[in-house]
């Protein structure tokens, strides 16, 4: 499916506000509501809108710890990633893991209730034997520009 310049407006608005009512969204975008509609449920069917959810304040909640951890594995065989991946994906307090190139393999976020739970984290993975040859953490001290949104109008070519 090609996306045209409407449909990228309307994930832009969705991003924003995923409760908008699909008056709102149509009168945003200068649509009529049954042909937004239709858009809307087209770009859900189609996988470009994989779900909704709130966005949470987290320091509401307490004072997390942030960390951001370079790992390097001792192996980069097709099996040694899906390990790695197989057993990463399990642990509640990854929200974020990217393959990357340059000095190591992954990057991954981790949001803990503290650093003694982090280590404990790596420490339990390190053990496990996983793969995992060296690992750098960066703990984040304050986060000024966090974006719930993805640049989708600058990333767009139609």
């Amino acid at each position: 499916m090609k996306l045209d310049k409407l449909d990228i407006k309307i994930l832009c608005e969705l991003q924003k506000n995923g409760r908008i009512s699909n008056v709102e969204l149509a009168e945003l975008i200068n649509l009529s509501p049954s042909p937004c509609l239709m858009r809307v449920k087209r770009l859900q069917s189609e996988g470009f809108i994989t779900g909704y959810s709130a966005q949470i304040d987290v320091s509401k909640l307490g004072q997390p710890l942030i960390v951001f951890t370079e790992i390097t594995l001792k192996n980069h065989r097709q099996i040694d990633f899906a390990r790695f991946l197989t057993t990463v994906e399990k642990i509640n307090a990854v929200v974020e893991c990217h393959l990357v190139s340059g000095g190591y393999d992954y990057l991954v976020k981790f949001i803990t209730a503290g650093i003694s739970d982090y280590q404990a984290i790596m420490e339990r993975l390190v053990e496990m034997d996983i793969g995992i040859d060296k690992y750098f953490s960066f703990v984040v001290l304050k986060s000024p520009i966090v974006k719930s949104h993805l640049p989708l109008e600058s990333i767009f070519n139609n």
